[in-house]
């Protein structure tokens, strides 16, 4: 029998419990993360603020599944991903998590469209829907008469949109980004982190932002701050 007292709580789309990661150098061991907690829950986007080589990057990357080496626990829309096998980790962020980075990473050789549709392909979704999800996003995002077109023949804020675009194909309930207009002009900036929020609020997706921008930020939900491998 249910507690009448006590409200339903949603799964956080993302849970770290003591998170660590040092690295040997020399002789020393540097500790980067050193027992990070966070819970980030569905529909929540996040900021997390701290200056360069404060341990961002390495935060997402152990959130993002891309690499082991660290110690806790880390949770994944309630699986526990800390023992999964390579294999299962990868299934998990293909199926789960999206990913945009401060360099947009598209493939030269494929159109924007192409760029897009790409990773629905490699969850089995067919051509024609793919297609006609690409075409969506692409279109929300003020692209839709540069489906056509390759990396080479978009702006800098062109083709970070075509990243945002890909990074939520799949329609991922966790969205990672990693300085995402950081290589981009304030005026740009500006306009590309705007379509992106409103994209993820769209999809009712969690996101977790890793920037030095005080001001882009605070367009966010919450704000973290990590400063010497702790989180407050």
């Amino acid at each position: 029998m249910s507690n009448p007292g006590v409200a339903d709580v949603p799964i956080p789309v993302i849970s770290l419990t003591g998170l660590t990661r040092s690295f040997q150098q020399g002789g020393e061991t540097i500790e980067v993360l050193r027992g990070v907690n966070l819970a980030v829950a569905p529909g929540e986007i996040v900021a997390l603020l701290g200056p360069s080589g404060s341990g961002k990057s390495t935060l997402l990357q152990a959130v993002g599944l891309l690499e082991g080496g660290f110690g806790g626990k880390i949770e994944i829309a309630g699986c526990d991903a800390s023992h999964l096998s390579g294999d299962d980790r990868t299934t998990l962020r293909r199926e789960a998590v999206g990913f945009v980075y401060q360099f947009h990473h598209l493939l030269p050789d494929f159109s924007a469209l192409e760029n897009v549709v790409l990773p629905q392909l490699l969850l089995g979704t067919s051509r024609p829907d793919a297609n006609a999800r690409a075409s969506e996003l692409l279109g929300a995002l003020g692209l839709s008469e540069r489906l056509t077109h390759r990396p080479s023949q978009l702006s800098g804020g062109e083709q970070q949109r075509v990243a945002v675009a890909r990074a939520l194909a799949n329609k991922p309930v966790l969205v990672l980004a990693d300085e995402p207009t950081g290589n981009l002009d304030e005026h740009t900036a500006d306009k590309v982190l705007g379509e992106f929020l409103h994209l993820v609020r769209t999809a009712g997706s969690a996101a977790l932002v890793a920037t030095h921008n005080e001001r882009l930020a605070a367009k966010m939900d919450r704000v973290v701050r990590l400063h010497e491998g702790v989180l407050s």
